[in-house]
């Protein structure tokens, strides 16, 4: 099946990470060589690029006084494994509803060093978040859950120990979805998604009660690779421990730019909150789709899942949106749910939102 040209959004990418990456932001890659790229990281032009994300980052996010911004070699996963050495003191309590939020928890739960964590849970789909225990010093959950679409509220544990850390995986969220980073202190992520770039860095905005917490516990043995402790050093160096992934960082650099540009953290949160409106409320209007999230609290502005009826398969759906050039609308793989599930990271056009609603309804009425 053929949609017609003039239905087509401009950019049919709408992944939920890797997501979008425009065309601006290649360029950028290319004025760097050869000057930055195919050049020594322990060198000022690098270790420039650095300490430009390391700013950048901090003043987008409006970073506290003594918050400072790490960042070290490998992704969120990596970073899951890092704080189990030296964030987690003794003993954590992982909120989590879905996939990615899950993947820490398990991380915490294997790691024979540390007591056996606190698990809450809830069905995929609906939104969970820490509540305050008795002898819980790391509290850890996902602000915005990739694989569900589900959005959580971020603010520290009410009746919390003292010193309790708040560990906030923002890796669909940070850039997309507001936020207080006086509540955590350790909100951390992988630029692949609502900042537009690729795989290979984490980077974390860390309280100094986080710094502290790493700085004592820098004592126990971890892998160099793992270590936080590292990972601080080298930051304030402007470095990573090993070659840092460049071209990821200069796909970063340029997306920070142009949300500066724009007005900063709110010009790019409300891009993101205008493509949900339109997609949530072309399904809350739709005979055949409906948003799956049904707490519009929780519905996520950045990762938006769609459940379709029985009728439609969205399977056959999304190969043909694919065959058309509008892609990555597949639903997270291990959910098993017929549903499409939308990235809304703000380099998405909200137009293309728009046109993609209309392409769906052509496509839906002839299947």
């Amino acid at each position: 099946m053929t949609i017609p040209a003039h239905l087509l959004p401009d950019d049919g990418r709408f992944g939920a990470g890797p997501s979008l990456v425009r065309d601006s932001q290649l360029e950028a890659v290319l004025r760097l060589n050869p000057s930055v790229v195919g050049t020594s990281h322990r060198q000022p032009p690098v270790r420039d690029l650095v300490a430009r994300v390391r700013r950048m980052t901090a003043e987008l996010f409006d970073a506290p006084a003594g918050y400072e911004v790490v960042l070290g070699n490998g992704g969120s996963t990596l970073f899951w494994d890092a704080a189990t050495f030296q964030l987690i003191d003794d003993r954590a309590q992982f909120a989590h509803a879905g996939e990615f939020g899950a993947k820490f928890a398990a991380a915490g739960a294997a790691a024979p060093w540390l007591s056996e964590p606190d698990m809450v849970t809830s069905e995929p789909g609906t939104g969970v978040g820490p509540r305050a225990g008795a002898g819980i010093d790391t509290y850890a959950w996902v602000q915005n859950e990739t694989s569900t679409g589900v959005v959580n509220p971020v603010r520290r544990v009410a009746g919390a120990d003292a010193g309790a850390l708040m560990l906030v995986d923002a890796t669909s969220a940070a850039g997309g979805v507001a936020i207080d980073l006086a509540q955590t202190d350790a909100y951390y992520f992988a630029p692949q998604k609502s900042f537009a770039s690729d795989g290979g860095l984490w980077l974390a905005l860390l309280s100094p009660a986080a710094l502290e917490r790493i700085e004592r516990l820098s004592s126990r043995w971890v892998p160099q690779s793992l270590s936080l402790a590292a990972a601080v050093k080298n930051s304030r160096l402007e470095q990573t421990l090993n070659t840092p992934a460049i071209v990821t960082l200069a796909l970063l650099a340029e997306q920070l730019d142009w949300m500066f540009a724009g007005g900063g953290l709110p010009f790019a949160v409300e891009r993101s909150a205008a493509s949900a409106a339109t997609l949530y409320g072309w399904a809350e209007s739709s005979t055949f789709a409906r948003p799956w999230v049904t707490s519009t609290a929780n519905r996520s502005p950045v990762v938006g899942t769609i459940d379709f009826d029985e009728g439609i398969d969205a399977k056959s759906l999304a190969a043909t949106l694919r065959a058309n050039g509008i892609v990555d609308t597949e639903p997270y793989r291990k959910l098993g749910r017929n549903q499409l599930r939308i990235g809304m990271y703000p380099a998405v056009a909200p137009a293309d939102v728009e046109a993609l609603t209309a392409c769906i309804d052509y496509v839906v009425e002839r299947l």
